[in-house]
């Protein structure tokens, strides 16, 4: 087998853990994930204003503490952090290692950067364009002894893949063995997600402070999941199924190198913090890759009014007529109020005698969302309601972006291997692949006999996780035994959904069903508007959508509790 170790789930993420990870125990190979579709978007402004940054700069602060490290326990390291301009980071590693006097070897992948051609192919002016690119190039980069690899932007589970490939000299149409892979590097390219963080039941288990996942792949696709021995958080059938349904819609898992079958596979556990994943099969690649474009959309700014005491409703009638009035000569674009009510009748404290009232604006011009809006609000402090005060006043306009998704055919995205020696190398498309489309609906089990019914929050019974894939988010679902399965597969239609959560009755949802999973993953379009970078809701990537959920009421066997 080859173990394959996380560091980083996002641009942001533990400093520490690529130490924790190179001290903690065996491994082969570390990798880490700094890309996010937010990412990308911060990335593209950094390299507005420095056209030799726009990659993860924490990554480079890592690698000076951690290089000689990597070397000496002879872990190579696999990790897309060069964002928009891996080459840059390959440089500046060379210059580090030069410095520090590590011999190692360095390669890039790139190609993903479509920018150049974002007119030609009908992306119109974005600020990024970047294709998502598959393992392949880093395959070719660790077969030419590569010993650190970046890449731009390619999937988050490529960064396993390509290691898991190179090492059992897997072809391109061991779909099966690659399927299996994919799996590993979605459980565990999201860090302590996989090792009880963000977990639904960590209620029942002693979190701390989780170390970040091992994948140990086998020649066959197969995995255990897992972490270094001691450290913190746990590894089960549970934060494992939580990891899969994150962020996915039905059971094809797409990517430009193979389509993973989630509804195949099967998760045993395998004794204490450990995970087996198998039995996933695969399909060829559809034939387009898809493509991260992120645009300035505009500026935006923002408020809190605390709304204190009696009669919290007409305190928040009363100052949004006065601003909405106070903007009407120069109004912005967009204007979004929300009142949340925070407040206890009785309270023994005035924090908990309060409600919040937000405001937030949007417009093409910074001035608009900036001055204008700032000054109506704070001009009302002694003019409004009573008890008039604010979280925090309002300030300058930032600018705000926008994501979109789009595709272009494979053929269109070049995807080049820069190896160790700066030689070049074309990797080749996928000469075999099969339109994306949703699988039939597997059949329903048998429903649960009636009986004893007690109102109780769905998370007693339920698991979920929640995230957000540009303005869509997705929610899945998951049960911890075959009865509740029956129960969850005929009582939680997009119907039942919609009534628990008022927020998607006027939305597009659609359910997939995952019976191997014990799980159902909700896709609701829209909730997130323009995606993370707009800010257009309260919780802007869908992040606790799933425990929104668990808190709903609702009647649940009493044979479940």
């Amino acid at each position: 087998m080859i173990r394959v170790g996380n560091a980083s789930g996002f641009y942001g993420d533990r400093f520490s853990a690529v130490r924790e990870m190179l001290t903690g125990g065996p491994l082969d190979v570390l990798t880490g994930d700094y890309l996010a579709e937010l990412t990308m978007l911060i990335l593209g402004r950094d390299r507005m204003k420095d056209p030799n940054r726009g990659y993860a700069k924490t990554f480079l602060r890592q690698m000076e503490e951690n290089l000689a490290l990597a070397k000496e326990k002879g872990v190579k390291i696999v990790a897309n952090a060069g964002g928009l301009n891996p080459a840059g980071l390959a440089d500046a590693l060379r210059e580090l290692a030069a410095k520090l006097g590590v011999d190692v070897a360095i390669a890039h992948v790139e190609g993903d950067d479509l920018i150049a051609r974002a007119g030609e192919l009908g992306f119109g002016k974005p600020l990024t364009a970047n294709a998502y690119l598959g393992a392949w190039g880093i395959v070719d980069c660790l077969n030419a002894g590569a010993d650190i690899v970046v890449t731009g932007r390619v999937t988050d589970a490529s960064v396993i893949v390509g290691p898991a490939a190179a090492y059992f000299g897997w072809a391109r149409d061991d779909y099966d063995a690659l399927a299996g892979a994919v799996a590993a590097g979605h459980v565990i390219e999201c860090g302590a997600q996989a090792t009880g963080g963000n977990y639904a039941f960590f209620t029942e288990h002693e979190i701390g402070v989780p170390g970040f996942p091992i994948a140990e792949i086998h020649r066959d696709g197969s995995s255990v999941i897992t972490k270094h021995e001691g450290t913190g958080g746990v590894v089960t059938t549970g934060t494992v199924t939580a990891q899969l349904l994150y962020e996915i819609t039905g059971a094809r898992y797409a990517g430009p190198d193979v389509t993973a079958r989630f509804d195949t596979l099967a998760l045993d556990q395998d004794g204490p913090d450990r995970v087996r994943i198998s039995g996933v099969t695969g399909e060829p690649p559809p034939p387009t890759l898809k493509v991260c474009l992120n645009s300035l959309g505009g500026f935006r700014n923002e408020t809190t009014f605390v709304l204190t005491g009696l009669d919290i409703e007409r305190k928040a009638a009363l100052v949004r007529e006065q601003l909405d009035g106070a903007l009407k000569a120069n109004p912005p674009a967009d204007v979004t109020w929300t009142l949340a009510r925070t407040d206890h009748p009785d309270a023994d404290t005035e924090q908990r005698a309060s409600a919040l009232l937000h405001v937030a604006v949007k417009d093409a011009d910074a001035n608009v969302a900036g001055r204008a809006f700032s000054g109506a609000a704070i001009e009302l402090a002694l003019a409004s309601y009573p008890g008039f005060h604010v979280t925090a006043p309002p300030s300058a306009a930032s600018p705000y972006g926008v994501y979109t998704a789009s595709y272009v055919d494979i053929s269109e995205v070049p995807h080049v291997a820069v190896r160790p020696g700066g030689s070049r190398v074309d990797i080749e498309p996928a000469a075999e692949t099969l339109e994306l489309s949703d699988v039939e609906e597997p059949e329903l089990p048998e429903p649960l006999a009636t009986g004893p019914v007690r109102r109780l929050p769905l998370g007693t019974v339920l698991g979920a996780r929640s995230g957000d894939k540009g303005g869509n988010a997705n929610l899945g679902v998951w049960v911890r035994s075959d009865e509740a399965w029956r129960w969850l597969a005929h009582r939680l239609t997009v119907a039942e959904f919609k009534l628990l959560l008022p927020e998607t009755a006027d939305l597009t949802v659609t359910r997939h069903l995952l019976p191997n999973l014990r799980a159902v993953n909700f896709v609701v379009e829209g909730i997130l508007g323009e995606g993370v970078s707009s800010q257009a809701r309260f919780d802007p990537q869908a992040k606790a959508l799933g425990e929104w959920l668990r808190g709903r009421e609702i009647d649940i066997p009493e044979a479940l509790l």
